[in-house]
């Protein structure tokens, strides 16, 4: 809900959510969605189309914080959660976002490696059902 004691001219990131997104299929592979609440528009990339419109959703929250600071984004993911290739995904503590990333993965081969919220969007990670 948005916060009546902030306005401005920029909508809460509620309402990108029930806007219909335009996609566009990139020469790259990837598609973008965008969504629009005029006269604002947000953009994500991904590999899929569900993952592209996750992704200007997150977009629109972080714009949103840029409006208002005390804004605080949610991530789209669980702190723990394992995806539908079977990595295991651990959410860092804050202060070490910033050297590492938002979160750790380990792979089939118990390699370890670290990813920000943007670019598991791009790559579309979902928690497993």
């Amino acid at each position: 809900m948005p916060d009546n004691n902030e306005r401005s001219a920029y909508p809460h990131p509620e309402d990108f959510e029930v806007m219909r997104p335009e996609y566009t299929e990139l020469e790259d592979g990837f598609v973008q969605a965008a969504i629009a609440v005029a006269p604002f528009r947000v953009t994500g990339k991904s590999s899929t189309r569900p993952g592209a419109r996750r992704a200007a959703l997150y977009e629109a929250q972080n714009t949103y914080r840029s409006y208002h600071p005390r804004y605080r984004v949610k991530s789209p993911y669980p702190d723990l959660f394992t995806d539908r290739q079977g990595m295991l995904w651990r959410r860092i503590p804050p202060a070490r976002r910033a050297q590492t990333g938002d979160y750790s993965f380990t792979d089939h081969t118990g390699e370890e490696d670290y990813a920000d919220i943007r670019q598991m969007l791009l790559w579309d990670v979902r928690p497993a059902a």
